[in-house]
């Protein structure tokens, strides 16, 4: 494994904001992004945004939430 050696050298001396474009980069190849998920994952919020709006659901805050966790 060379090549991912030598790709590494290099990039352990870049700034972090540089590192951090890099990880980027890399993990969003990795994404093999899936029509049928995005739609309906738009199909989702929507739908919830709507009940929102019509009153049907509530929003709480993030303190609230996280009391769950403590």
């Amino acid at each position: 494994m060379a090549i991912p050696n030598e790709i590494l050298r290099e990039a352990l001396p870049l700034k972090p904001a540089q590192k951090a474009e890099l990880v980027d980069r890399l993990l969003s190849s990795l994404d093999n992004p899936d029509e049928e998920i995005d739609r309906l994952w738009a199909q989702e919020a929507q739908s919830r945004i709507d009940a929102y709006e019509k009153g049907k659901i509530k929003t709480i805050t993030l303190e609230k939430v996280l009391e769950k966790y403590k």
